[in-house]
């Protein structure tokens, strides 16, 4: 229970520095890259990939994909929290487990039992309720947390492909995408530099760097809550989503005081029903 804790701390104190970032810091880019950087080191030193075991026949379509994908949305997901806050922005992002079961369904020719239907039933308006603003709000940004829920949905669906590659072990794929991931963001950052004359601070550096270790820590921690509850994965999958939509909750109320509606309230509610009931389904 401990790596589950951890996890779902470290997922929740990357929005936090996020939130807090924007204070001190003049570029996400910078930021999403160097944490970038420090998950490379990190998934290098923890897990020592064979990367020369990385040949031609590695679904380098999937890795280039995954690659550009993720400082993408992790992008948008830095923008979704600095207009929507924390806590709609880790409610749509735990959502967005619907993408890959609406895609086993689809696509894959999953059955789909009546507890799958019921949850999705339920995610729906979970969701309208959570990004609906009030009458006076003139600022709401609710594409942000949209392009979150779809984006991270789309690469949990590509992980996933990922994982059904058993050539490589899944770390070495990892190390791959990360070093994608990395390449990508320091093209941006060289042109922002160049063409925008934005200066590269030391600020940046340090909470792109925290915002890597906690990235890293909570793969880490939730690969390992996974191994210490192999027989029981619904226990992992219903604590990190539900316990990242709770904690990241209570840190947006009451350490940074967002502001929510009663529908956004309710909409928070929903989305942990449909949170039990996709785990319940799994069983």
């Amino acid at each position: 229970m401990l790596f589950l804790i951890l996890s779902i701390i470290c997922s929740v104190t990357v929005g936090v520095l996020f939130k807090t970032s924007r204070a001190y810091t003049n570029s996400n880019t910078q930021i999403i890259a160097f944490n970038y950087l420090f998950a490379l080191v990190l998934c290098f030193l923890t897990y020592s990939p064979d990367i020369k075991a990385v040949g031609i026949a590695a679904p380098w379509g999937i890795y280039a994909i995954i690659g550009i994908l993720l400082p993408t949305i992790f992008l948008l997901l830095a923008t979704s929290i600095k207009y929507m806050g924390i806590v709609k922005t880790d409610a749509a992002q735990r959502l967005s487990l619907f993408i890959p079961i609406l895609a086993a369904w689809l696509l894959f020719g999953e059955d789909f039992n009546m507890l799958k239907i019921s949850a999705l039933l339920v995610a729906f308006p979970a969701l309208v309720l959570l990004l609906a603003k009030p009458s006076d709000n003139t600022e709401n940004k609710w594409i942000y947390p949209a392009a979150v829920l779809i984006g991270f949905g789309v690469i949990d669906i590509l992980f996933k492909q990922i994982a059904t590659y058993t050539v490589l072990p899944y770390t070495s794929s990892l190390f791959v995408i990360f070093g994608i991931a990395l390449l990508i963001t320091m093209i941006a950052v060289g042109y922002e530099v160049n063409f925008k004359k934005v200066k590269i601070t030391s600020r940046n550096l340090l909470f792109g760097g925290l915002i890597g270790i906690f990235n890293f820590g909570n793969i880490l921690f939730y690969l390992k809550a996974h191994q210490a509850f192999a027989k029981n994965p619904s226990t992992v999958f219903a604590g990190m989503n539900m316990g990242v939509i709770i904690i990241g909750s209570l840190v947006g109320l009451f350490i940074f005081k967002e502001k929510l509606t009663k529908m956004n309230f309710v909409g928070l509610f929903l989305a942990l029903v449909a949170v039990i009931l996709i785990v319940i389904s799994q069983n």
